[in-house]
């Protein structure tokens, strides 16, 4: 390698060492914001603190708030934060885009969820690494690339979204149909999602998130043969799933390299079921009542090998089947939310960017890998109609939504290295990884 090359890499590389404790810091204070979704807490404060900071930096930001979004209100606005800056001459945008909200802290906690305590190498509280710690890292390889004196082209954005916990309706989405993730103002894009500092996550299964009520007729508790039970009515349906989907599904297997290996067949989850009425006048005593409705919420993973309709097939085979079979069995189904599934190709100028730098950061070839569950790069394929995008972040995917989250500080420094040496190759400062001067 070129000297000149050598020592701009290790130049930056050193700043961003440097900025250990600063990272680490960071991703404390991220913490300590506690933007809890739902309902959408203290979104407006995290985003003020981001675009403060970066503001502070020279970056242009932009708040703009999902109006009209589910969830979004005057007492839960879904504010987002959008911070850019140009280089010194044209060329390309790389969009670093994290989310900030996180979901609830649960029980099972031995730290406090959001004191962002530092101990053991570590980041402790909710969120840190799904994915404030990530955001920390983006920010502070932004930075080091300003402090640098690099003469960087093109133009640098970050971006605290909302709501990725939900959907991202109110922040990637409303982002991108403002054109906010598309060409020619964004080129590339990478999301900091704990898969690992060494793994570049391609893609991610798709999700059909189903409600299925079926119907019943109300009567009293002690002549039940006068009713209709919808949640033996459920029973039923729920029977047929256990007997005929689960040992189909566990058949399947996909090409994507999805982790954990479990994920890499056709999943299927029932998030909830709630039947009858639970109590009366709400003093805890129970209801009398047959039960007239049952709702059961269906959590559907899909691979990029199937069909969505083949996929919905499956489930409306069985209550047809239950329909014509048994007796009053009536039955009905909402969509809650379709995504389908979505993959970079490997050799994507992205994929190429951040694989070079992983070999270099850590010696050792990267892993491409997918997820098992969806993040916000379904909204810039589908809606930006921008494909060179993908994860890749610090933290242990396994470790998100779990108590005494955690996100280690060697690896927040050692992604931010790789993330900022990878920005300078797609804007057209480095080209094949190493500067023009």
């Amino acid at each position: 390698m070129d000297t000149t090359i050598a020592n701009a890499r290790d130049d930056l590389f050193g700043r961003i060492a440097a900025k250990r404790d600063e990272v680490a810091s960071l991703a404390r204070d991220l913490i300590r914001i506690p933007t809890v979704n739902p309902p959408g807490d203290a979104y407006a404060a995290c985003a003020d603190f981001i675009g403060e900071r970066l503001r502070r930096r020279g970056f242009d930001v932009a708040f703009v708030r999902g109006e009209g979004t589910p969830g979004d209100s005057d007492a839960h606005p879904r504010t987002n934060v959008v911070a850019r800056i140009e280089g010194r001459s044209g060329g390309e945008c790389v969009h670093f885009n994290s989310h900030i909200d996180v979901v609830e802290a649960g029980q099972g906690w031995t730290v406090d969820p959001f004191g962002g305590e530092i101990r053991d190498g570590r980041v402790w509280g909710r969120g840190a690494c799904d994915m404030k710690g990530g955001l920390a890292a983006s920010i502070v390889a932004v930075e080091a690339i300003l402090e640098s004196g690099i003469p960087w082209t093109g133009a640098l954005e970050i971006s605290g979204t909302v709501d990725e916990e939900s959907g991202g309706f109110g922040g990637v989405a409303h982002l991108a149909r403002q054109g906010l993730f598309s060409p020619p103002r964004v080129h590339h894009v990478i999301i900091p999602e704990p898969l690992d500092p060494d793994r570049v996550c391609l893609g991610h299964r798709g999700v059909w998130w189903a409600e299925i009520e079926t119907k019943g007729r109300i009567a009293h508790g002690s002549m039940p043969f006068l009713g209709v039970s919808a949640i033996r009515h459920m029973g039923a349906f729920l029977h047929l799933v256990e007997e005929r989907v689960y040992p189909e599904l566990a058949k399947r297997r996909t090409r994507m390299p999805v982790v954990p290996e479990g994920a890499r067949s056709s999943t299927l989850n029932f998030n909830s079921l709630h039947g009858g009425q639970a109590e009366i006048a709400g003093d805890g005593l129970p209801s009398p009542n047959v039960a007239d409705s049952c709702r059961l919420i269906l959590d559907r993973r899909f691979l990029i090998e199937e069909d969505l309709d083949g996929v919905k097939a499956e489930i409306l085979g069985l209550l047809e089947e239950l329909a014509a079979g048994r007796p009053d069995f009536r039955y009905a189904v909402r969509d809650l939310m379709v995504v389908h599934p979505v993959m970079t190709d490997p050799g994507a100028p992205v994929v190429r960017a951040l694989d070079r730098e992983i070999e270099r950061v850590f010696g050792r070839a990267p892993r491409h890998v997918a997820s098992p569950g969806t993040y916000d790069q379904k909204h810039i394929a589908r809606i930006g109609n921008l494909h060179d995008c993908v994860a890749y972040g610090p933290g242990i995917l396994e470790l998100a939504h779990q108590p005494d989250e955690w996100v280690g500080i060697d690896d927040m420094v050692a992604s931010a290295k790789v993330m900022a040496a990878a920005a300078l190759t797609l804007t057209g400062t480095w080209p094949d990884g190493g500067p023009r001067f």
